[in-house]
């Protein structure tokens, strides 16, 4: 029986050409290779929410708009949001899209801590406006670049 095992195990590893590394407690974590590449549909998207966020900030600052909401409701929002974010992140093994949404962890850092910060200025929320702006449009940037396919999921795509 154990040699079959085996067998299997070096059967499959030759044929597919992959070897993993043993999990822990026989329970094997599985990560995905890319989330949004190559899926025009998700890197447009992304693009075009990140572009309005980030229209939306410089918007603020040019019309001197500089409140900033301090309720828990929007903490408990932000907070969803980081985790969400930082699962999609630490799931990813794409570099391009890891860099996406750590932009977008950053900058929902930065919206909790302000909604936590009661006493700020109005010139250090337009500071922040500023700042989560450019965040926002790296992060449209980061997006477009996950439109181009990786050459292994282009070699999967012409071999289906």
């Amino acid at each position: 029986m154990d040699r079959q095992i085996e067998n299997v195990k070096t059967e499959t590893g030759a044929s597919t050409g992959l070897t993993k590394p043993a999990a822990k407690n026989g329970a094997a974590r599985s990560h995905s290779d890319h989330l949004m590449c190559g899926t025009p549909l998700w890197g447009v998207a992304g693009f075009l929410g990140c572009a309005y966020f980030a229209w939306a900030s410089f918007a603020h600052v040019t019309r001197g708009e500089y409140e900033w909401p301090h309720d828990y409701w929007t903490a408990a929002t932000y907070i969803v949001w980081i985790v969400l974010l930082a699962a999609l992140a630490l799931d990813t093994r794409c570099v391009r899209e890891c860099a996406f949404f750590g932009v977008l962890v950053a900058n929902f850092v930065v919206g909790f801590s302000l909604t936590l910060w009661r006493g700020i200025s109005a010139a250090d929320v337009r500071t922040a406006r500023i700042g989560t702006g450019a965040l926002w449009a790296l992060a449209a940037l980061a997006s477009l670049a996950t439109l181009k396919a990786t050459p292994n999921r282009q070699r999967k795509r012409r071999s289906n």
